[in-house]
């Protein structure tokens, strides 16, 4: 079931209420698996709010994202953190999952940064690199999961919003910029930033190798089962949106051996040669985002610094 205008309202209320007497967030960050650490270097008056005092937030229920807002200042902005976020695998809707996106512009939001964790699809990328998202591909959100499907709320938004440029262009070259500038994560900390599509798929569980190979085909550089939705009714809203990947591993592409191949060889009694292949697992996930968190919240600081 969708949500009113009352609805957002009534949750927006109730966080202006707590934040009585103190400036409002004019941006939010979605933390993803592993990465609310950014939340933890808020500065100012931090106040953590757990999602279930909040009207129409529910449980964050994934491993990794504790499930509150943390309001402080980062790089002298009035920020709010989503230390996790909620997905449709969870058993959401994606209204449900997306709920918060309206409250932050109630709020006074002009920007949102996204984060996740993705498997990286593009034979160039590499475990720990991180990829500014420039485009997406969801299917789930074509045949049907997407979060502006209901009555249209003509004060956030118009019916038929255009999405080809959702994911701002000067907020991705800025950050750019702080990569390319930043010569200790570049050369003495190796990280490798990319600009990519990211393929949205609901989940849970990770995808089968001849998705990846389709993803990868239709123009994916890596892989994950969220920001997508958060993203369409941010531009929905007008809000500017930068969104980061973490690649956390490499999706598995390989066609798997001929059973038939495989018979034949112990018939004949010949040699079986079987390659030993890493699949994704969610304990490698939350060990890069872990391995990988300080670096993000550099560049983010970073970012945030030259707004």
């Amino acid at each position: 079931m969708a949500f009113t205008l009352q609805d957002y309202e009534e949750s927006a209320n109730s966080i202006k209420e707590l934040r009585k007497g103190h400036e409002l967030p004019e941006i939010a960050i979605i933390c993803g698996s592993g990465l609310g650490g950014l939340a933890e270097s808020l500065e100012g008056d931090v106040l953590s709010v757990n999602y279930e005092k909040i009207p129409g937030f529910v449980g964050s229920t994934a491993h990794g994202h504790a499930g509150e807002l943390v309001f402080g200042k980062l790089s002298g902005k009035n920020v709010v953190c989503m230390k996790g976020r909620f997905h449709c695998y969870e058993g959401y809707s994606v209204h449900v999952a997306t709920f918060p996106i309206r409250v932050f512009k109630l709020l006074g939001v002009k920007i949102v940064i996204v984060t996740n964790a993705a498997g990286g699809l593009n034979p160039d990328f590499n475990v720990g690199d991180l990829m500014l998202i420039s485009d997406h591909y969801a299917h789930a959100g074509m045949a049907g999961l997407n979060a502006l499907i209901g009555p249209n709320i003509d004060d956030f938004g118009p019916r038929f919003p255009a999405i080809s440029d959702a994911y701002t262009p000067r907020l991705r070259e800025l950050f750019a910029e702080c990569y390319l500038t930043n010569t200790h994560l570049k050369d003495e900390k190796n990280l490798v930033v990319h600009e990519g599509v990211y393929g949205m798929v609901t989940g849970p569980c990770y995808e089968t190798r001849v998705e990846c190979r389709a993803l990868l085909k239709l123009g994916c550089d890596a892989v994950g089962m969220s920001t997508v939705p958060e993203v369409v009714v941010a531009k929905h809203c007008g809000l500017e949106v930068l969104a980061v990947s973490l690649i956390t591993n490499r999706a598995v592409l390989t066609k798997e051996p001929s059973s038939l191949d495989i018979a034949r060889a112990k018939l004949n009694n010949e040699p079986i040669e079987r390659k030993v292949e890493n699949f994704a697992n969610h304990e490698e996930v939350m060990e890069v985002a872990n391995a990988r968190a300080l670096d993000l919240q550099t560049l983010v600081k970073s970012f945030l610094g030259k707004i």
